[in-house]
């Protein structure tokens, strides 16, 4: 483990220490652990560096609205490649919450993501990209996906 001093003025250090407290961490360098982590993954994948990733598509519908239910399941079949699992809530008489958990390249993952928050129809669609170095599975069949930071 590496150790590094960081000066901080007094606001700043009391705003991160009330952060620190809301978030639950334990002491400031696991808070600080974490925001770099977070600030690499986002870089890592602006600037297409993760080449493989997995990530949570999540967004809301109303199930109500012509064909859309359809379109969407028929989205999620033809990229069964990248659908590792889908949650599907139903949060009232109209509308649903699906989660979609994807693993495949950033960047087919994130067009398949792209599209589906497109369809007309969908609202509050967001993706969560997290890189990740992907190996054969040791020849079991199947790929094993590591996080990069």
């Amino acid at each position: 483990m590496e150790r590094f001093t960081i000066s901080l003025d007094e606001k700043l250090a009391s705003e991160f220490d009330r952060l620190i407290r809301e978030r639950g961490y334990l002491n400031r360098s696991e808070a600080v652990r974490d925001m770099l982590r977070g600030k690499l993954e986002t870089l890592r994948v602006q600037e297409k560096q993760a080449l493989y990733c997995v990530a949570s598509l999540s967004y809301v519908y109303n199930h109500h609205e012509r064909d859309l239910a359809e379109r969407l399941t028929g989205l999620q079949h033809d990229h069964h490649d990248l659908v590792v699992a889908t949650t599907h809530v139903h949060l009232d008489h109209e509308n649903c919450l699906e989660t979609v958990m994807l693993r495949g390249k950033t960047e087919v993952v994130r067009r398949f993501a792209d599209a589906l928050i497109a369809e007309r129809g969908v609202r509050h669609g967001q993706v969560n990209l997290v890189p990740v170095d992907a190996e054969a599975g040791h020849g079991h069949g199947h790929v094993h996906s590591h996080p990069t930071t």
